[in-house]
């Protein structure tokens, strides 16, 4: 069998490289299906949905090729931190966190090309190689350490029979066989650093692929910065009876007060605190009590915005009853930050206790807060028993979830404790409650509250022993202050004993979000990268096809 190398131009046309917008995802999704044809069939390809994402996390690292204004090529890369062992071995989708890149981290120090491709028609043009030229630029440009990469050993089905992966590999290193693929990456000075087994569905493969590294020669060390400290403040909350808003809001600013003193850069109501307010609104019914309560929200939104404003700090204000529609409520918690602006987060999961007493309907959106020190997320009590819900903001890059809570008894209060802790541990976040304590006996379905502000983190070295960084006495009524060092989440997720934010395995368990705010973010039947195809370790001969200088 002779190998047949690609033929050389005689005139290459001139390649521009800009980086890729949002009105280039359809023509990139279809340049993807048509540089792999047998990965499209499988499903192995971007989809809109993915392409959209990576504009999101890390627009510098798209890039297209255009010849003519045509889009003849692209690359798609992270920023990737492997740990103690940079050339340990992964998966394309493990490392790519499923096509989406929201595993991005800024702070570390290898880029990842997740995927080069070429429009078949421009094969043999140069059309990689400018854009290998391109990401090693990118990679100096932002001072990283080196870029990996993994490159499907391609034609391997043809080798099977007389070589093992790894044998395969070193002949092409020794220029003894022609990889479509391999050697095109040595010649653009990359260095082989070892096989992967299972590392993308491909039956040219057999599912292997190489591991390949270039290191950057004008890399300079930078000393790490310091750490990222924030500090909290979490309202373990005393219920009066109010005799007007202004009895309430003398309260609030009284905590956020004390929170201020304290330089706190976060202060967390308890859900549903403002239900103090019932205690001097007249109303026959919880339904009419709580349609009374939500036509407070304007007040409701002046006074955080004012003390946010004053003080300036990020106020997390527990929540409280929303109008959506006529006949709609939500219970929403409201996050407001420094310069004045809202975050609204709906609770999505309802108690059956809040839908028969007072007729509260579940929201649908979900979303990160940019905070100016930390990017957080919100799950209004019963929505953190849902691992789903604090899965999908830790993929989006939250590093505090906070929990406002309210709970009537210890057993109540322990489900939503332990259920913190465990989302704490398998998303290596930091999570901070707060509560309701005392009683309110003229509100109905009020009357007892148990709490226990909290401040939970993941279960490593780097953190509390018992994974608790602080903890108010259950039942008084105080404010519980926390310093978070937030480079230790970073440190953790990726060189802790466990890295559970790394290992887990998104090619066996995926989770599809339809939430309102994530339509960018949904994989959609048919939009891969690895839709609902098997793993398998064989190749089917029988369909394969030539491809055109895809370099993934």
């Amino acid at each position: 069998m002779t190998d047949k190398r690609p033929s050389k131009p005689r005139n290459k046309p001139r390649i521009k490289i800009r980086l890729a917008t949002r009105a280039d995802v359809p023509a990139l999704a279809e340049l993807n299906r048509l540089a792999y044809p047998t990965m499209a069939e499988d499903d192995v390809c971007w989809g809109e949905s993915h392409l959209l994402s990576h504009q999101r996390v890390f627009p510098q690292g798209q890039l297209v090729a255009e010849i003519g204004g045509r889009i003849v090529g692209a690359a798609a890369s992270l920023i990737v931190d492997l740990g103690r062992d940079p050339l340990r071995h992964h998966t394309w989708s493990g490392i790519t966190d499923s096509g989406f890149f929201t595993n991005h981290d800024p702070e570390a120090d290898t880029l990842y090309g997740a995927d080069v491709c070429a429009h078949p028609d421009y094969r043999g043009m140069g059309v990689g190689h400018v854009l290998y030229e391109a990401r090693r630029n990118l990679c100096r440009q932002f001072n990283l350490r080196r870029i990996l990469a993994g490159g499907r050993l391609w034609n391997y089905s043809d080798y099977a029979d007389r070589y093992t992966p790894h044998e395969y590999a070193a002949r092409v290193a020794r220029g003894e066989i022609y990889d479509l693929v391999l050697s095109f990456q040595l010649r653009e000075g990359f260095q082989l650093r070892g096989v992967m087994p299972n590392y993308l569905y491909d039956r040219r493969s057999h599912n292997y692929a190489s591991l390949i590294e270039w290191l950057n020669p004008d890399y300079k060390p930078v000393a790490r910065e310091g750490e990222r400290r924030v500090r909290v403040a979490c309202v373990q909350y005393q219920f009066r009876k109010t005799r007007s808003f202004e009895d309430f809001a003398r309260q609030v600013t009284y905590f956020t007060d004390i929170a201020a003193d304290y330089h706190s850069d976060f202060v967390v109501f308890p859900e549903f605190f403002s239900v103090q307010l019932l205690s001097h609104l007249d109303a026959l019914t919880p339904q009419e009590g709580i349609r009374k309560l939500a036509d407070l929200e304007p007040r409701f939104r002046r006074l955080i915005r004012k003390l946010a404003t004053s003080y300036g700090m990020t106020i997390i204000a527990g929540s409280h009853p929303v109008h959506k529609k006529p006949d709609r409520l939500e219970n929403v918690a409201f996050v407001c930050l420094p310069d004045g602006s809202f975050a609204y987060q709906p609770k999505l999961h309802i108690t059956p206790n809040e839908r028969r007493t007072w007729g509260i309907t579940g929201g649908n959106e979900l979303q990160v807060i940019n905070t100016p020190k930390a990017r957080i997320g919100v799950l209004v009590c019963y929505d953190v028993e849902f691992p789903e819900a604090a899965r999908y903001l830790a993929d989006e890059g939250a590093e505090i979830i906070f929990v406002p809570f309210c709970t009537d008894n210890r057993q109540g209060y322990l489900r939503v404790r332990y259920c913190a802790q465990a989302r704490a541990v398998e998303n290596q976040v930091f999570v901070a409650m707060a509560g309701n304590v005392g009683n309110l006996p003229d509100v109905e379905n009020m009357d007892v509250n148990y709490g226990q502000a909290a401040v939970l983190t993941p279960s490593d070295f780097a953190f509390s022993r018992d994974g608790i960084a602080a903890e108010a006495d259950a039942n008084e009524e105080t404010v519980l202050f926390c310093d978070l060092d937030l480079s230790s989440l970073f440190q953790a997720r990726h060189a802790g004993t466990v890295t559970p934010h790394l290992d887990r395995r998104p090619d066996l368990f995926r989770m599809i979000a339809t939430l309102a705010t994530s339509k960018e973010a949904e994989q959609r039947p048919g939009e891969g990268p690895l839709g609902d195809q098997p793993l398998r370790a064989g190749a089917d001969k029988d369909r394969l096809q030539p491809e055109a200088e895809p370099t993934r």
